[in-house]
């Protein structure tokens, strides 16, 4: 098996233009895992706590929320398409559900559903904002 020195070359470039820790590329049977070295994380000034299935975030400002977390790691998109109307903004009333962004990874367009019924209370992402698998999206309350 030769290594393709210019590929995994070019996988870690994409780590480091999308602020990745860790990308997987496969091509038939060749598989290639590239990661950053983990760092020791900071410790949170807020506090998650988990009920019925519910992630509640405790930040330094006590403001309480559900979190609506990314599936996948991808780009964020907080329109259907350019230009069109956001699938939600600060203060809609949400469903249990219903989309509230949408993150594309290799081309195929992920719909992030709501996890609960709530009000928007915050976008964390910017619209075309790498994301990664379990980063925070949007904030209801």
């Amino acid at each position: 098996m030769k290594i393709e020195k210019k590929l995994i070359k070019e996988l870690v470039e994409h780590l480091k233009e999308f602020n990745l820790t860790e990308l997987e590329y496969q091509d038939g049977s060749t598989k290639i895992k590239v990661s950053k070295a983990s760092k020791t994380l900071e410790a949170s000034k807020g506090s998650a706590v988990v009920s019925q299935n519910k992630a509640v975030l405790k930040t330094s400002n006590d403001e309480d929320g559900i979190r609506v977390k990314s599936p996948i790691i991808g780009t964020a998109y907080l329109a259907p398409e350019p230009g069109a109307k956001k699938f939600v903004k600060i203060g809609d009333k949400v469903k249990k559900g219903q989309t509230v962004m949408i993150v594309e990874a290799m081309k195929t367009m992920n719909h992030v559903p709501s996890t609960d019924d709530g009000e928007v209370i915050k976008i964390l992402v910017n619209d075309g904002q790498p994301v990664e698998f379990g980063q925070t999206l949007v904030l209801l309350k």
